[in-house]
């Protein structure tokens, strides 16, 4: 487990109880069994869908890509905005948002 990561249970503490789990070499972030971010290196990605994507562009936050077979893949993930670190508040809400976005792709 990398410090960041561990470091993330302080940030969304205000959201609730969060739980990692270690794949392709990051980390999924969960909330009561749902995934709703993921860390590739050191960096913190949100669940996105057509409702919530908006507000990440709108802040010009960038998709999580993947490079496979020399093509690259856009994923439901965006980063994370840099003021959730020092406002817990601001870190719940969009944590909401994401789990939110999470529980919507369930269906």
């Amino acid at each position: 487990m990398s410090e960041f990561v561990d470091y993330l249970n302080e940030v969304f503490a205000e959201f609730g109880p969060i739980r990692s789990r270690r794949m392709f070499g990051g980390h999924g972030i969960y909330h009561a069994d749902l995934m709703f971010a993921l860390v590739a290196d050191d960096t913190l990605y949100l669940k996105v869908d057509d409702l919530s994507r908006p507000d990440f562009e709108a802040r010009e936050l960038p998709a999580f890509e993947v490079t496979m077979r020399g093509r690259v893949g856009r994923m439901s993930y965006h980063q994370a905005p840099e003021e959730i670190y020092d406002d817990p508040e601001v870190a719940a809400e969009w944590a909401r948002k994401a789990y939110d976005a999470a529980l919507r792709s369930r269906k």
